[in-house]
């Protein structure tokens, strides 16, 4: 059964993302109001924002949490060309605002010469390393080489994408026979052109990221594109949220033991879904990678899941409300059983979000750590 709860925001403008920390039981906004939204779930499952402030001189288009391993950290970046790190710090002991909390500021980087559209922290496994991607076309990695100073970052790496970037996700494998890898995707409208997704990987011998791979089918603007976690593949899983849903697999293919250079991946389109008859906006796994979340201009939020023979089927639809939408053609009214009661997709609609660049955004909380209660919102694991 799928609770929605509505959230009084209290943006003054469109709301763009919408982020979950590690444990799902913090929440993080974003919007073109400049300012950032930080929100706690309380015990009886009610959010209530404990921290909001400005924190841009333009649109804020993406905010995202560390891994908890390096404290309570937040990036986001925006339309003024910067990204920005902010650190969460209880007040001292001896302190006025003893036992409070309040976002600082721990640096601003101001590389890129164009809007800043996406920004992702990296897999723990790899460290405390963010990438932000720009309008101008350049995937940047920037390294704190110090987690304890969130104050210095060193700018790694530079890519080159040649097309306006969009979206980036990092590939989670932590397997060591996975080399660190990242897709990009670009939201150029001209359709000539295609290969709108480009696949990077890590050479150990450069010490650099080359193209592994460019999907040159996916012709239409990109709007998001998301790896599903890996549980142990051998195989990569990339979703991407375009004109419909698609899903891509990823295989790579052995490699000689004389080639120095990336990894050759053979590309196999496994799923590709119109239902959305309109723009797509977001796409976002569970833990298990067994079911993806998309939303699109049509206000709604559809649940894609495979079954044993990997054909993957629409298993729910929501309206932007919360409430089941009748499906058409034997398609589901509302999550049908094999989903499971565990899921949670866009957990609670925030009032204020509207058409426009966003307020399309359909993330999946993670499961809760240590909880056992059965209640939908505080399910230990995804089916």
């Amino acid at each position: 059964m799928f609770v929605a709860r509505s959230i009084a925001a209290d943006h003054k403008d469109l709301i763009h993302d919408v982020s979950y920390d590690f444990h799902g039981r913090r929440m993080a906004t974003c919007s073109s109001d400049q300012s950032v939204k930080v929100w706690d779930k309380s015990e009886n499952g009610e959010w209530h924002c404990t921290a909001s402030w400005k924190t841009h001189s333009g649109s804020v288009w993406r905010v995202t949490w560390a891994h908890p391993e390096f404290g309570q950290v937040l990036a986001s970046c925006s339309f003024d060309r910067t990204a920005a790190v902010w650190e969460e710090i209880v007040g001292e002991s001896n302190d006025k605002q003893r036992g409070l909390s309040h976002w600082i500021k721990r640096t601003t980087l101001v590389d890129s010469r164009t809007s800043v559209t996406d920004v992702k922290f990296a897999p723990k496994h790899m460290g405390l390393m963010l990438t932000t991607c720009s309008a101008d076309g350049v995937v940047r990695i920037y390294e704190a080489p110090d987690v304890m100073n969130l104050s210095q970052w060193s700018l790694q790496h530079e890519i080159s994408c040649k097309l306006s970037c969009s979206c980036i996700s990092w590939n989670p494998s932590s397997s060591r026979a996975h080399s660190p890898m990242f897709a990009v995707g670009s939201d150029d409208g001209n359709v000539t052109y295609g290969g709108k997704v480009q696949i990077y990987e890590y050479n150990e011998n450069t010490r650099k990221y080359a193209k592994a791979e460019t999907l040159m089918t996916v012709t239409d603007a990109v709007h998001d594109i998301a790896f599903a976690p890996n549980l142990g593949r051998s195989f990569h899983v990339l979703a991407i949220a375009t004109k419909d849903v698609r899903i891509f697999k990823l295989v790579p293919m052995r490699k000689e033991s004389t080639s120095t250079g990336p990894t050759k991946l053979e590309v196999q389109i496994v799923a590709q879904f119109d239902n959305h008859n309109s723009q797509v906006w977001r796409v976002s796994w569970n833990i298990t990678s067994t079911l993806l979340a998309s939303s699109g201009d049509d206000g709604c939020v559809r649940l894609w899941k495979a079954n044993y023979m990997d054909n993957w089927k629409c298993t729910g639809i929501l309206k932007g409300d919360g409430s089941p939408l009748t499906g058409s053609s034997g398609q589901p009214t509302a999550m049908s059983t094999a989903v499971g009661s565990s899921v949670q997709t866009s957990q609670s609609t925030l009032n204020g979000m509207s058409a426009g660049r966003v307020g399309k955004t359909a993330p999946f909380a993670p499961p809760l750590r240590q909880l056992t209660s059965p209640k939908t919102n505080q399910h230990p694991a995804y089916y």
